[in-house]
């Protein structure tokens, strides 16, 4: 009787490790979904949208986290990098930015909701043979240009969907990264 308990305890023990792998969300988005972030990003209409509209759409200037204010000379680098953009080439709203000098002003927008789950064994991950990651999640990246309170140019980007499953195998285990401490130099 004891060698069973003792049997329904250790598989009780081993199926609950997995459980004991170590997790992280990294959550710096205001919205839940990229397609929320992207809709409030194409919601802002050149050239109509103003100061209020941005903040309606979920960009506070001064309170919304992992925003860039960009200066004049930030907006310039981005878009005038090289002799190769003819005038022509630019967005009107980037030219009118460019045109009102230092009353324009960029945001650089960055969204995401991440998640990295070690997955597998935990008996292996923990002796460090084998370690499994999963990342999952998406990430927005957007540049809205404002010229006063008015928005006279946004673009957006980024992935909707990661999925990423990092496999780490170390054949010495715990002993793998301990090599070159124990060199001995005379």
């Amino acid at each position: 009787m004891k060698k069973r308990l003792g049997l329904v305890a250790l598989v009780l023990l081993v199926s609950a490790c997995s459980s004991m792998l170590p997790q992280a969300h990294t959550n710096t988005s205001a919205f839940e979904s990229f397609d929320e972030a992207r809709a409030a990003v194409e919601g802002l209409v050149p050239m109509k949208s103003d100061r209020k509209a941005l903040e309606n759409n979920g960009f506070n200037l001064t309170s919304h986290p992992n925003i860039k204010l960009l200066t004049h000379a930030d907006v310039v680098r981005i878009f005038v990098p090289t002799n190769l953009l003819k005038r022509e080439d630019l967005d009107p709203g980037i030219l009118k930015c460019l045109e009102a000098r230092d009353a324009c002003r960029g945001m650089e927008v960055t969204e995401s909701k991440m998640s990295r789950v070690r997955t597998g064994n935990f008996w292996t991950d923990f002796a460090n043979f084998k370690r499994r990651t999963e990342t999952t999640g998406w990430r927005l990246d957007a540049l809205i240009l404002i010229v006063g309170d008015l928005v006279v140019y946004r673009s957006w980007g980024g992935q909707p969907a990661i999925n990423e499953v990092e496999v780490r195998t170390n054949p010495l285990g715990p002993f793998q990264d301990i090599g070159p401490g124990l060199l001995i130099t005379r």
